[in-house]
């Protein structure tokens, strides 16, 4: 299934400060190529392992071109889209260090994330997994890099805007959600941080376990989080450490597909960790409400693909015939 491919037969380089690079590539484009020109410019001794879950772009073949002769680049061929929870496993085999961070391939961080990143984790070494405010392209803080758990109540508050009426009982009505709260002056403990960006203590993996194959995209991260919390672990979002993420560069032409993953991997969540919190009929409704609002999405998408197809269909057309 996997074609492992090492660029040179010498031993990497391992000493107890390098951080171990895990990237998931899936048809990347050129976000693959920045990603790494990012991470080999970080001033802190550096491993990275990339896993092509069967891309069939040249994403690969021209990111890795410069690094052919680097003992530091390790790449993992699967012959087929593993998903991201099998192919993160997969890098754990060859992971070395203290800290494994695990990074999207449109995200670009700076020369001294990983220094800044790891001081935050030797100053408290109950902390599991740390994560930095990640912005877009524009500057603005993305959704999701700092959050707490999405419970049935807190996504019901969201699905119907209910945060509004937080008032007095803030915590009654909170969104799970926290990008739009003022950004804290240093880092803080929350619940869940970002899967784009997971900085990971390697002992916290040993004790909880690898990630949860049962996810093929999305949500094997907030089930990290929940194990990590339920064993005693802390979790940081570090404001003062800031990475872009481009957002979309593998799933942009997949959005249906993507979807699909998301909910079914919400519905694992929610059966995995509330069955027995919430009572059984709402768990159903829970269910319901989580397929429902694929269903419109995919709809969405559906019809916005293509009339966007239309137009562009049209568009050469009309070229043509100005030729």
């Amino acid at each position: 299934m996997a074609n492992i491919n090492r660029y040179l037969e010498t031993t990497p380089v391992t000493s107890q400060e390098t951080v171990t690079v895990i990237i998931v590539n899936y048809n990347s484009g050129l976000y693959l190529t920045r990603c790494l020109q990012s991470v080999f410019t970080s001033n802190i001794p550096v491993n990275v392992i990339v896993v092509d879950n069967n891309s069939n772009d040249d994403s690969l073949s021209k990111a890795v071109l410069p690094y052919n002769n680097d003992t530091r680049l390790t790449v993992i061929r699967n012959s087929v889209n593993a998903g991201f929870a099998h192919a993160s496993n997969q890098a754990l085999k060859y992971a070395t260090g203290n800290y494994w961070l695990f990074l999207n391939p449109d995200c670009f961080i700076q020369s001294d994330t990983l220094e800044q990143m790891t001081k935050i984790m030797d100053e408290n070494p109950d902390v599991a997994m740390a994560g930095p405010l990640i912005v877009n392209p524009d500057g603005s803080e993305q959704r999701g890099c700092r959050r707490s758990i999405p419970t049935p109540w807190r996504s019901f508050i969201r699905a119907f805007g209910l945060s509004c009426l937080s008032g007095n009982q803030h915590e009654l009505f909170k969104d799970f959600l926290l990008h739009k709260d003022p950004l804290p002056k240093s880092a803080v403990d929350v619940e869940a941080i970002s899967g784009a960006f997971m900085l990971v203590r390697q002992t916290a993996i040993e004790q909880i376990g690898l990630l949860d194959e049962g996810y093929f995209l999305h949500c094997e991260d907030l089930d990290w989080c929940m194990r990590f919390r339920q064993n005693g672990w802390r979790i940081l979002f570090v404001p003062d450490t800031i990475i872009t993420h481009s957002k979309g560069g593998c799933s942009e032409n997949r959005r249906i597909f993507v979807l699909w993953h998301m909910h079914k991997g919400m519905v694992r969540f929610y059966r995995k960790f509330f069955k027995d919190r919430y009572p059984g009929i709402l768990m159903w409704l829970v269910v319901i409400g989580i397929w429902f609002r694929f269903t419109g999405l995919a709809i969405y998408h559906g019809i916005r693909n293509t009339i966007i197809g239309y137009k562009t269909v049209k568009t050469k057309v009309h070229a043509f015939r100005i030729l």
